[in-house]
């Protein structure tokens, strides 16, 4: 007699892993060389996904910018050691040392809305103790699994919450991954790069551009924009459109600390809008800043008008969390919170932010001069010019398609690489690679036909 099965025409489902880091595992070099890092994801059918340079960007579904099935690679931000081990704070080891010995320590669960003092520490951290948001009450969180978690417990609230809100907009200096999420649970998404390959240079006017063409009453996902740096009539502007069309901003901290090395600067956005009374949610992630990124420790963040309304937030978060998580992990919470509310941990951790941060740059300043004393064409300053672990090369097409298939230096189409993968063992090969991709690429350019005047 035939029995049911459930699973009789489930197919094998393709790995999300994008072919840059497929085609990397497949070569047998030996000396092969990985700058994008790990965190490569092909990109969702059905997320729109765009450079605009400009008022002529189109917005409609179905345009020449429609992504197309091909894959694309999404950034996860890890910091490297000179060794090529994911870096982790020397405080953390510390830390987490002295909590595994601690013969006192309770393994209860932990309440649905997580660790109580590892919110207010977070908070404090992400919007400055003696915040406006703070000091009147009106900001909350809850802890999440990652920043992935918190993505999952925001866009469940959106959904419930904000029914006409159906298409999401993102916006940062990277892929993120975000899309993906809003899309499974139904959002049509656009993404959109700050970065401008024609400038080399992080523009703030396709920030604005962009947010003076969404329509009224959609979300707005702000990633990494940093390096974006608006006038203050450009923020007085950003923030009249977004209020006039009622959009609803969904910030993303991932690495606060590891941009600038300024825990204030690295969020300074949203000191912006939580003067100006917005009401938003903001993702942060804590696993990377402390480098305990197996953990995936984070919050989702609540920017309300007063008290009564986030706490009736919180109420319905609290509900969505019980179905997503029930409890979240406790391990990475407990570290962080220990060095956040320690002064003399906490001085430690700060001081090997500023530590990850000078190395990055001073990797970026050795590029840009190694470059420049190959005699190696066009200018370079733009490296140096990015914040954080990740960084545009400002190389085409052509010479990334050289570094891969030539010199098995793996970075993805956009060029954007981790610089923090770069090191004394590799830095003279990767520079002297591209200088000849960039060499070889002009040289070709030169030798094609002219097109006849008619």
């Amino acid at each position: 007699m035939p029995t049911l099965s459930v699973f009789m025409d489930v197919p094998l489902a393709h790995k999300l892993e994008g072919s840059l880091l497929k085609t990397y595992k497949q070569d047998d070099y030996p000396n092969k060389i990985f700058l994008a890092y790990r965190g490569t994801f092909p990109q969702p059918h059905g997320v729109q996904e765009r450079f605009v340079c400009g008022l002529s960007a189109e917005l409609s579904p179905g345009g020449p910018n429609q992504a197309s099935g091909a894959p694309s690679v999404v950034f996860l931000t890890v910091c490297m050691t000179n060794e090529g081990h994911p870096w982790v704070s020397l405080v953390v080891q510390k830390t987490r040392l002295q909590i595994s010995q601690d013969p006192s320590l309770n393994y209860e669960y932990l309440p649905t809305m997580g660790l109580k003092s590892f919110i207010q520490a977070s908070l404090a951290l992400l919007f400055g103790k003696h915040s406006q948001a703070i000091v009147e009450n009106r900001v909350g969180g809850v802890h999440t699994v990652g920043d992935s978690g918190a993505f999952q417990l925001g866009i469940q609230f959106l959904r419930a919450w904000h029914k006409d809100a159906r298409i999401v907009y993102i916006i940062s200096s990277q892929k993120e991954l975000h899309g993906l999420i809003f899309q499974d649970m139904g959002f049509t998404v656009y993404e959109y790069s700050v970065w401008d390959p024609k400038k080399l240079c992080m523009d703030p006017d396709i920030l604005l551009n962009v947010v003076e063409q969404i329509p009224h009453g959609c979300v707005l996902v702000m990633g990494n924009i940093i390096d974006c740096k608006l006038t203050p009539s450009g923020w007085a502007k950003l923030m009249s459109m977004i209020k006039s069309k009622q959009i609803f901003p969904f910030f993303d901290i991932p690495c606060q600390g590891l941009y600038t090395s300024d825990l204030e600067e690295d969020t300074r956005i949203l000191q912006y809008f939580v003067s100006q009374g917005f009401e938003f949610f903001c993702s942060q992630s804590l696993s990377k800043n402390f480098g305990i990124y197996d953990e995936g420790v984070g919050i989702l963040a609540v920017v309300a008008v007063n008290n009564q309304q986030l706490l009736c937030v919180l109420s319905q978060l609290e509900g969505l969390a019980q179905a997503l998580w029930l409890n979240p992990p406790n391990t990475g919470a407990r570290i962080i919170t220990s060095i956040l509310c320690n002064p003399a941990l906490l001085g430690e951790w700060k001081q090997s932010l500023k530590e990850v941060v000078e190395n990055i740059m001073l990797t970026k300043e050795k590029v840009k001069e190694k470059l420049r004393l190959l005699g190696t064409p066009g200018s370079w300053g733009h490296i140096t010019e990015q914040s954080g672990t990740h960084g545009y090369l400002g190389l085409n097409s052509q010479q990334v398609e050289y570094l891969v298939r030539k010199k098995h230096i793996y970075i993805p189409k956009n060029g954007q690489i981790n610089f923090s993968c770069i090191n004394a063992n590799n830095i003279n090969y990767i520079t002297e690679s591209i200088n000849e991709a960039v060499l070889l690429t002009e040289s070709s350019e030169m030798c094609l036909p002219k097109e006849k005047k008619p």
